[in-house]
């Protein structure tokens, strides 16, 4: 199993805005910068965001996005499954139910214990800790020019212009 991509990048888009002062908002423009993801891809996963309630999408003078929900009450598997929706390890073990082989298949506890182990972690992990890790690992950084370090920190809490 592998988290897609899509799923990575919502998942730095909602860490950064977990980083910043409730309300701001962030210019398209600015969230495929701080993701490092092709715009045209971006879009779509920010539109599925908005769609699933997890950022709120502002159009106009003051528009942009910001996060819909308080960033402890949204999880890391909570933004992937509103990208790839549920966790499957396996074909037969969607929610621990199984499949009609599943009484006589020795490995079939297993895939259950992993997907419970996977999402108790993924659910633990929300984002207003990951952004509590993330101030502390910028402050460990080297001193950048002014310029860099807004750009690049949860400093930046400047609402821009239409999405």
């Amino acid at each position: 199993m592998q988290i897609t991509r899509a799923a990575d990048y919502a998942v730095r888009v909602m860490v950064h805005f977990a980083s910043l002062p409730p309300g701001a908002r962030l210019q398209k423009s600015a969230l495929v910068e701080l993701s490092e993801a092709p715009e045209s891809f971006l879009s779509k996963v920010l539109q599925r965001m908005v769609a699933k309630g997890l950022i709120t999408s502002w159009r106009g003078g003051g528009g942009g996005f910001e996060l819909a929900r308080q960033p402890q009450e949204v999880s890391v598997l909570n933004v992937v499954e509103a990208i790839d929706g549920p966790i499957y390890l396996n074909l037969c073990v969607p929610d621990g139910r199984g499949c009609e082989r599943s009484l006589a298949c020795a490995v079939h506890p297993v895939w259950v214990d992993a997907r419970a182990a996977l999402v108790k972690v993924l659910r633990r992990a929300t984002m207003d800790r990951l952004a509590k890790k993330r101030r502390v690992a910028q402050s460990a950084l080297p001193r950048l020019p002014i310029a860099a370090r807004v750009a690049n920190s949860s400093e930046c809490t400047t609402t821009q212009g239409a999405s």
